[in-house]
């Protein structure tokens, strides 16, 4: 069994964003059903229901704690299921979170060497006290079982691997050439999890894609056989910002496929073998976060879902 918890489902900024007034952030804000909130992207892996793995730690991370009960502490004083994390960029809507959990908690953050070292430059994260908090790297191509700080084995498998993408935003070199911002492979992963059979099925595979730039070799070959993808869903069109007179950089700018068009993440996985697709990582600017938009319909005919906050699937 595999447990999939999605704590937040927004890109960075959330649902609504703090400074958007489009329409949508207004629906929200009024309370329509049809436009529903949603805290900054993180999901949570279980293979047990009770001990508990995060994929990226996001800025809203106490208030989703707070409003997903399978995240609640349960035992004497001080307890939470969360055992560890794993990091798929250093993004600051990936990372931030990780602040709220220094309240001297055994726990272990799991990372490439580039964002351990994002971690390691920047003193404001020796906040986690490294006598409750190990650092553990982790590389790509390479499957490994993530343990409690204490050592226990919580039950699942995950191999990171690159995908396409662009260096964190407060990381990018204008120096650097090529236009890549100073780029490298591990600044942007995905994260297959996997763990055995049960009630006489066999092993499950999840796909966490929160950021990709582009279609890729390596991804398609991931696909084969997946039961679950959660893909970045950042942008219904590639210039959707500048149009909206919401911001001024594109998609492709930031590191992310767009959904729609002939190259868009809809066409280009049309005939994906992957069991169930959901959108993930979902900007305030995307009309598919609307239940009544023609996008968001489009998306569902294609065989699509949206991602919601406490949305839950078990493998």
């Amino acid at each position: 069994m595999l447990q999939v918890l999605v704590l937040g489902a927004a890109a960075g900024g959330g649902f609504p964003q703090w400074n958007s007034n489009n329409e949508a952030s207004q629906r929200a804000r009024r309370g329509d059903p049809l436009a529903r909130p949603s805290s900054q992207s993180s999901v949570a892996v279980s293979a047990d229901g009770d001990n508990w793995v995060l994929l990226n730690a996001s800025p809203d991370l106490r208030q989703q704690i707070n409003d997903n009960r399978p995240m609640h502490p349960r035992a004497g004083v001080r307890h939470s299921p969360i055992r560890a994390v794993v990091l798929t960029n250093g993004d600051v809507d990936h990372v931030t979170g990780l602040l709220t959990l220094r309240e001297r908690h055994p726990l272990a953050v799991y990372a490439t060497g580039r964002v351990l070292a994002v971690l390691r430059d920047n003193t404001i994260f020796n906040v986690l006290n490294p006598e409750f908090v190990d650092r553990r790297q982790i590389r790509l191509g390479e499957g490994f079982r993530p343990q409690s700080k204490e050592g226990e084995d919580l039950g699942v498998v995950i191999t990171p691997f690159a995908v396409p993408g662009k260096v964190a935003l407060y990381l990018e070199d204008d120096k650097a050439g090529d236009g890549n911002f100073g780029t490298v492979e591990e600044d942007t992963i995905a994260l297959r999890i996997e763990t055995g059979s049960s009630n006489g099925h066999g092993p499950r595979r999840f796909l966490y894609v929160p950021a990709c730039a582009q279609p890729c070799d390596t991804l398609r070959t991931e696909m084969q056989g997946a039961d679950l993808m959660m893909f970045d869903g950042t942008l219904w069109q590639d210039d959707e910002m500048r149009l909206q007179g919401a911001g001024s950089k594109t998609g492709r700018r930031m590191g992310h496929m767009s959904l729609s068009g002939p190259d868009g993440t809809l066409a280009t996985f049309a005939d994906s073998p992957v069991a169930r697709k959901v959108f993930i990582h979902i900007n305030n600017t995307n009309p598919i976060l609307l239940a009544d938009s023609p996008e968001r319909a489009a998306v569902e005919q294609a065989g699509w879902e949206v991602a919601y906050d406490g949305m839950e699937i078990t493998l």
